[in-house]
Protein backbone atom coordinates (compact mmCIF):
# COMPACT_ATOMS: atom_id res chain seq x y z
CA UNK A 1 0.00 0.00 0.00
CA UNK A 2 1.39 3.41 -0.95
CA UNK A 3 1.62 5.94 1.89
CA UNK A 4 -0.38 9.13 1.61
CA UNK A 5 1.47 12.43 1.25
CA UNK A 6 -0.03 15.61 2.72
CA UNK A 7 1.36 18.74 1.07
CA UNK A 8 0.92 21.66 3.48
CA UNK A 9 1.10 25.22 2.13
CA UNK A 10 1.02 28.01 4.71
CA UNK A 11 0.29 31.39 3.16
CA UNK A 12 0.32 35.01 4.28
CA UNK A 13 -0.25 37.83 1.78
CA UNK A 14 1.16 36.05 -1.25
CA UNK A 15 -0.81 35.80 -4.52
CA UNK A 16 1.97 33.55 -5.85
CA UNK A 17 0.27 30.78 -3.89
CA UNK A 18 -1.31 29.84 -7.23
CA UNK A 19 2.10 28.57 -8.40
CA UNK A 20 2.63 26.57 -5.20
CA UNK A 21 -0.81 24.96 -5.38
CA UNK A 22 -0.30 24.06 -9.04
CA UNK A 23 3.11 22.60 -8.17
CA UNK A 24 1.49 20.41 -5.51
CA UNK A 25 -1.41 19.44 -7.76
CA UNK A 26 0.90 18.45 -10.62
CA UNK A 27 2.89 15.96 -8.54
CA UNK A 28 2.91 12.65 -10.37
CA UNK A 29 2.45 10.78 -7.10
CA UNK A 30 -1.24 9.91 -6.88
CA UNK A 31 -1.97 9.30 -3.19
CA UNK A 32 -1.78 12.88 -1.94
CA UNK A 33 -3.80 15.71 -0.47
CA UNK A 34 -3.23 19.47 -0.63
CA UNK A 35 -3.80 21.54 2.48
CA UNK A 36 -3.65 25.34 2.38
CA UNK A 37 -3.56 27.39 5.56
CA UNK A 38 -4.54 31.02 5.04
CA UNK A 39 -2.75 32.85 7.84
CA UNK A 40 -4.92 35.99 7.81
CA UNK A 41 -4.04 37.07 4.28
CA UNK A 42 -5.29 40.12 2.36
CA UNK A 43 -8.11 40.01 -0.22
CA UNK A 44 -5.73 39.73 -3.17
CA UNK A 45 -4.30 36.52 -1.74
CA UNK A 46 -7.73 35.20 -0.77
CA UNK A 47 -8.93 35.76 -4.34
CA UNK A 48 -5.83 34.05 -5.75
CA UNK A 49 -6.44 31.05 -3.48
CA UNK A 50 -10.07 30.90 -4.56
CA UNK A 51 -8.98 30.71 -8.21
CA UNK A 52 -7.36 27.30 -7.53
CA UNK A 53 -9.83 26.09 -4.90
CA UNK A 54 -10.76 23.07 -7.03
CA UNK A 55 -7.20 21.78 -6.54
CA UNK A 56 -7.20 22.20 -2.75
CA UNK A 57 -8.48 19.37 -0.55
CA UNK A 58 -8.52 21.27 2.76
CA UNK A 59 -8.53 25.05 3.20
CA UNK A 60 -7.98 26.34 6.72
CA UNK A 61 -8.63 29.96 7.64
CA UNK A 62 -7.07 31.61 10.69
CA UNK A 63 -6.12 35.04 11.97
CA UNK A 64 -2.49 35.96 11.39
CA UNK A 65 -0.53 33.84 13.90
CA UNK A 66 2.74 33.25 12.09
CA UNK A 67 4.25 30.64 9.82
CA UNK A 68 5.02 27.97 12.42
CA UNK A 69 1.52 27.94 13.91
CA UNK A 70 0.01 27.86 10.42
CA UNK A 71 2.17 24.89 9.47
CA UNK A 72 1.40 23.03 12.69
CA UNK A 73 -2.33 23.59 12.24
CA UNK A 74 -2.15 22.30 8.70
CA UNK A 75 -0.18 19.20 9.65
CA UNK A 76 -2.55 18.52 12.55
CA UNK A 77 -5.38 18.22 10.01
CA UNK A 78 -3.31 16.11 7.61
CA UNK A 79 -4.35 12.51 7.06
CA UNK A 80 -1.11 11.52 5.33
CA UNK A 81 1.72 9.50 6.86
CA UNK A 82 4.22 11.72 5.07
CA UNK A 83 4.30 15.52 5.21
CA UNK A 84 5.72 17.88 2.62
CA UNK A 85 5.92 21.50 3.70
CA UNK A 86 5.81 23.99 0.81
CA UNK A 87 6.08 27.76 1.09
CA UNK A 88 3.56 29.71 -0.94
CA UNK A 89 6.10 31.21 -3.36
CA UNK A 90 8.09 28.05 -4.17
CA UNK A 91 7.59 25.02 -6.43
CA UNK A 92 8.67 21.39 -6.72
CA UNK A 93 9.29 19.48 -9.91
CA UNK A 94 6.34 17.09 -10.56
CA UNK A 95 8.38 13.97 -9.74
CA UNK A 96 9.62 15.00 -6.29
CA UNK A 97 6.96 13.25 -4.20
CA UNK A 98 7.20 10.08 -6.27
CA UNK A 99 10.97 9.89 -5.80
CA UNK A 100 10.88 10.87 -2.13
CA UNK A 101 8.29 8.24 -1.20
CA UNK A 102 10.38 5.49 -2.82
CA UNK A 103 13.37 6.56 -0.74
CA UNK A 104 11.34 6.41 2.48
CA UNK A 105 10.27 2.87 1.55
CA UNK A 106 13.89 1.76 1.09
CA UNK A 107 15.21 2.59 4.56
CA UNK A 108 13.31 3.19 7.83
CA UNK A 109 16.32 5.11 9.16
CA UNK A 110 15.63 7.89 6.67
CA UNK A 111 13.73 10.61 8.54
CA UNK A 112 13.90 13.47 6.04
CA UNK A 113 14.10 13.58 2.25
CA UNK A 114 15.37 16.70 0.51
CA UNK A 115 16.92 17.60 -2.86
CA UNK A 116 18.99 20.21 -4.67
CA UNK A 117 17.41 23.62 -5.24
CA UNK A 118 17.51 26.29 -7.92
CA UNK A 119 17.37 29.78 -6.46
CA UNK A 120 15.95 32.46 -8.72
CA UNK A 121 14.62 36.02 -8.67
CA UNK A 122 12.29 37.93 -10.97
CA UNK A 123 14.75 38.03 -13.85
CA UNK A 124 17.13 35.06 -13.69
CA UNK A 125 18.52 31.97 -12.00
CA UNK A 126 20.86 32.96 -9.17
CA UNK A 127 22.50 29.61 -8.43
CA UNK A 128 21.94 25.96 -7.57
CA UNK A 129 22.04 25.13 -3.88
CA UNK A 130 23.20 21.62 -2.93
CA UNK A 131 22.24 20.52 0.58
CA UNK A 132 24.35 17.86 2.34
CA UNK A 133 21.90 15.82 4.39
CA UNK A 134 23.36 13.39 6.91
CA UNK A 135 22.80 12.60 10.58
CA UNK A 136 22.48 14.97 13.55
CA UNK A 137 26.16 15.93 13.32
CA UNK A 138 25.47 17.56 9.96
CA UNK A 139 22.68 19.69 11.44
CA UNK A 140 24.31 21.00 14.63
CA UNK A 141 25.58 24.28 13.19
CA UNK A 142 23.57 24.79 10.01
CA UNK A 143 20.56 23.41 8.20
CA UNK A 144 21.63 20.60 5.88
CA UNK A 145 18.23 20.10 4.22
CA UNK A 146 15.80 22.39 2.45
CA UNK A 147 13.14 24.10 4.53
CA UNK A 148 10.68 22.39 2.20
CA UNK A 149 11.45 18.72 2.70
CA UNK A 150 9.44 15.54 3.33
CA UNK A 151 9.19 13.89 6.76
CA UNK A 152 6.90 11.53 8.66
CA UNK A 153 3.97 12.96 10.58
CA UNK A 154 4.74 10.63 13.49
CA UNK A 155 8.22 12.19 13.84
CA UNK A 156 6.75 15.71 13.68
CA UNK A 157 4.29 14.79 16.43
CA UNK A 158 6.90 13.06 18.61
CA UNK A 159 8.97 16.24 18.90
CA UNK A 160 6.07 18.65 19.35
CA UNK A 161 5.94 20.04 15.82
CA UNK A 162 7.45 23.28 14.60
CA UNK A 163 8.83 25.60 17.30
CA UNK A 164 6.28 28.37 17.71
CA UNK A 165 8.34 30.62 20.01
CA UNK A 166 11.54 30.95 18.02
CA UNK A 167 12.46 34.69 18.11
CA UNK A 168 10.60 36.68 15.44
CA UNK A 169 10.60 34.11 12.61
CA UNK A 170 12.84 31.75 10.68
CA UNK A 171 14.96 28.69 11.48
CA UNK A 172 11.83 26.70 12.40
CA UNK A 173 12.70 24.11 9.75
CA UNK A 174 16.25 23.68 11.03
CA UNK A 175 15.10 23.36 14.64
CA UNK A 176 12.50 20.76 13.64
CA UNK A 177 15.14 18.69 11.85
CA UNK A 178 17.47 18.90 14.87
CA UNK A 179 14.59 17.72 17.03
CA UNK A 180 13.85 14.79 14.72
CA UNK A 181 17.42 13.67 14.06
CA UNK A 182 18.72 13.89 17.62
CA UNK A 183 16.67 10.75 18.24
CA UNK A 184 18.47 8.94 15.38
CA UNK A 185 18.25 8.49 11.66
CA UNK A 186 19.41 10.76 8.88
CA UNK A 187 18.35 13.07 6.07
CA UNK A 188 18.67 11.88 2.49
CA UNK A 189 19.27 14.34 -0.34
CA UNK A 190 18.17 13.45 -3.86
CA UNK A 191 21.07 14.72 -6.04
CA UNK A 192 18.79 16.46 -8.52
CA UNK A 193 17.39 19.97 -8.84
CA UNK A 194 13.76 19.26 -7.98
CA UNK A 195 12.95 22.44 -6.05
CA UNK A 196 12.70 26.07 -7.18
CA UNK A 197 13.18 28.69 -4.48
CA UNK A 198 12.16 32.26 -5.19
CA UNK A 199 14.39 34.94 -3.65
CA UNK A 200 12.44 38.13 -3.07
CA UNK A 201 13.33 41.33 -1.29
CA UNK A 202 11.58 41.38 2.06
CA UNK A 203 11.11 37.59 2.08
CA UNK A 204 11.37 35.53 5.26
CA UNK A 205 14.96 34.56 4.43
CA UNK A 206 15.87 38.18 3.79
CA UNK A 207 14.30 39.36 7.04
CA UNK A 208 15.82 36.72 9.33
CA UNK A 209 19.43 37.23 8.21
CA UNK A 210 20.16 39.96 10.76
CA UNK A 211 18.66 37.95 13.64
CA UNK A 212 20.29 34.60 12.84
CA UNK A 213 22.59 34.56 15.87
CA UNK A 214 19.72 35.25 18.27
CA UNK A 215 17.89 32.34 16.71
CA UNK A 216 20.93 30.07 16.88
CA UNK A 217 21.27 30.93 20.59
CA UNK A 218 17.64 29.92 21.09
CA UNK A 219 18.26 26.55 19.41
CA UNK A 220 21.41 25.88 21.45
CA UNK A 221 19.72 26.73 24.74
CA UNK A 222 16.65 24.66 23.89
CA UNK A 223 18.85 21.65 23.13
CA UNK A 224 21.47 22.15 25.87
CA UNK A 225 22.12 18.44 26.36
CA UNK A 226 22.74 17.90 22.66
CA UNK A 227 25.15 20.80 22.32
CA UNK A 228 26.87 20.04 25.65
CA UNK A 229 27.70 16.56 24.36
CA UNK A 230 29.17 18.24 21.27
CA UNK A 231 30.92 21.02 23.18
CA UNK A 232 34.25 20.80 21.33
CA UNK A 233 32.50 21.10 17.99
CA UNK A 234 30.53 24.09 19.26
CA UNK A 235 33.74 25.85 20.34
CA UNK A 236 35.42 25.10 17.02
CA UNK A 237 32.39 26.44 15.15
CA UNK A 238 32.49 29.80 16.91
CA UNK A 239 36.28 30.09 16.72
CA UNK A 240 36.05 29.56 12.95
CA UNK A 241 33.35 32.24 12.78
CA UNK A 242 35.59 34.68 14.66
CA UNK A 243 38.56 33.89 12.41
CA UNK A 244 36.48 34.42 9.28
CA UNK A 245 35.09 37.67 10.64
CA UNK A 246 38.57 38.96 11.46
CA UNK A 247 39.88 37.91 8.06
CA UNK A 248 37.03 39.73 6.32
CA UNK A 249 37.65 42.87 8.41
CA UNK A 250 41.34 42.88 7.48
CA UNK A 251 40.49 42.33 3.82
CA UNK A 252 38.18 45.35 3.82
CA UNK A 253 40.63 47.62 5.64
CA UNK A 254 43.35 46.82 3.12
CA UNK A 255 41.27 47.95 0.14
CA UNK A 256 42.59 51.13 -1.55
CA UNK A 257 39.22 52.93 -1.26
CA UNK A 258 39.06 52.19 2.49
CA UNK A 259 42.59 53.55 3.00
CA UNK A 260 41.79 56.64 0.94
CA UNK A 261 38.64 57.25 2.98
CA UNK A 262 40.55 56.91 6.25
CA UNK A 263 43.16 59.39 5.02
CA UNK A 264 40.53 61.96 4.06
CA UNK A 265 38.68 61.58 7.37
CA UNK A 266 41.80 61.90 9.50
CA UNK A 267 41.68 65.75 9.71
CA UNK A 268 38.02 65.64 10.73
CA UNK A 269 38.78 63.13 13.48
CA UNK A 270 41.62 65.40 14.67
CA UNK A 271 39.31 68.44 14.83
CA UNK A 272 36.66 66.40 16.65
CA UNK A 273 39.26 65.38 19.22
CA UNK A 274 40.33 69.01 19.69
CA UNK A 275 36.73 70.12 20.29
CA UNK A 276 36.28 67.50 22.99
Amino acid sequence: MTPKVSIVIACYNDPDIVKAVNSAYEQTYGNKEIIVVNDGSDKKTVDATASVSDKIDILLEQSNQGQSIARNNGIERASGELILNLDSDDQFEPVFCEKAVEIFKEDPEIKIVSCYARRYNESETIDVFNTRGGDIQSFLFSNSALGSSMFRKVDWKACGGYEEKLPILGFEDWELYVNILKKGGFAHVIPEVLFHYQVRKGSTTDRIRTQKYDKFRHIILKHKELYSSNFEGLVEHFIDKLKNSESERLRITQKPDFKAGSFLLRPLRFLKGMIK
